[in-house]
């Protein structure tokens, strides 16, 4: 197992690589710069926003500029300095995911217990019309934008009943403590939570019942009912197993997409996590901060990529890491 985990780790070296060649051309391609968008009603002359830029590393040709920040990240794990914040990217970042991962976590942890069993439910009944209505249900909330849902929730409960707050993850001006203070995050974080779950909800209850619907038509589940096994035992013992690998290859990609998802949600809502801070870098044209957050999507999502590969072994024996 170690070998196997050093092994895959030293294997995402050479992808990290290209990953980061491939940010930086691309974040390096949007038009306008932050002097620029900084000094754009100013009354500084040409040359002196040409020597800001200068400063700044602007001007450096993409290959020069590229080579300085890929050695800060190996020799110093630094990702440069956010424009707008005047300090290192890390802590930055670090800042704001702490918010971000207090909306990510609750939304994943809904997402499993709400899709996955509904998903069973769904190819235990196929046909049914709990099938067809759950069917219906999770393409509508594929469906829906997501910015439409959350400005609808506002709508209803923050502006007409008045019964959740409507923005931020905590009161401003308030300062709470004990049960109070805990209660208050969740009452604010529960549109957006909702919000960001209700997608992912409908794709992996859809996954899931597809993959159980594999299984349960097999010989060997067809032989455990045969053995007078209750209902649930063949169900949630013998063919829930067996499914699980594709359906835990879709749950490891599900968290990192929450954080890059979560930029129009947090956006909505007034919540200061990593993607709300990721949005205003693109808005400001603060290219390290820009391409730290796309290198920590990208990080978070190859190592829950690996948990995935390694919980194989563990829902599946029959899978060998090699």
């Amino acid at each position: 197992m170690w070998r196997y985990i050093v092994r895959r780790l030293l294997q995402m070296i050479p992808i990290i690589i290209g990953i980061s060649i491939i940010i930086y051309i691309i974040v390096h391609l949007v038009p306008g710069n932050f002097i620029a968008t900084q000094m754009h009603n100013s009354h500084m002359t040409p040359a002196q926003i040409k020597h800001l830029e200068d400063l700044y590393g602007i001007n450096d040709p993409v290959y020069i500029g590229y080579f300085k920040w890929i050695k800060g990240i190996v020799l110093h794990f630094d990702f440069g300095d956010s424009f707008m914040y005047r300090k290192p990217v890390t802590a930055v970042l670090g800042e704001f995911v702490k918010t971000s991962v207090q909306l990510a976590l609750p939304a994943y942890i809904i997402e499993i217990l709400v899709a996955v069993p509904l998903g069973i439910i769904s190819a235990t009944r196929q046909y049914s019309k709990t099938d067809m209505g759950l069917t219906v249900l999770a393409f509508i909330g594929i469906s829906f934008p997501t910015f439409f849902l959350g400005l609808l929730l506002l709508k209803i409960f923050a502006i007409d009943l008045g019964v959740l707050p409507l923005s931020g993850i905590a009161t401003a001006g308030v300062t709470y403590t004990g049960l109070a203070a805990v209660w208050d995050k969740v009452t604010h974080l529960i549109l957006p939570v909702i919000v960001l779950s209700v997608v992912s909800i409908g794709t992996i209850m859809r996954y899931t019942r597809m993959s159980m619907l594999e299984v349960i038509n097999q010989d060997y589940i067809r032989t455990a009912r045969s053995k007078g096994l209750s209902e649930r035992v063949v169900i949630y013992k013998h063919a829930l197993r067996n499914a699980l690998i594709p359906i835990v290859t879709l749950l490891g990609l599900t968290l990192p997409n929450l954080f890059s998802g979560a930029i129009i949600t947090e956006s909505i809502f007034g919540i200061h996590g990593v993607g709300w801070v990721s949005l205003k870098a693109i808005d400001q044209r603060d290219y390290p901060l820009m391409m730290g957050f796309c290198m920590f999507v990208a990080v978070v999502t190859l190592l829950c990529n690996l948990i995935a590969d390694i919980l194989y072994s563990l829902v599946d024996p029959r899978v060998k890491l090699k």
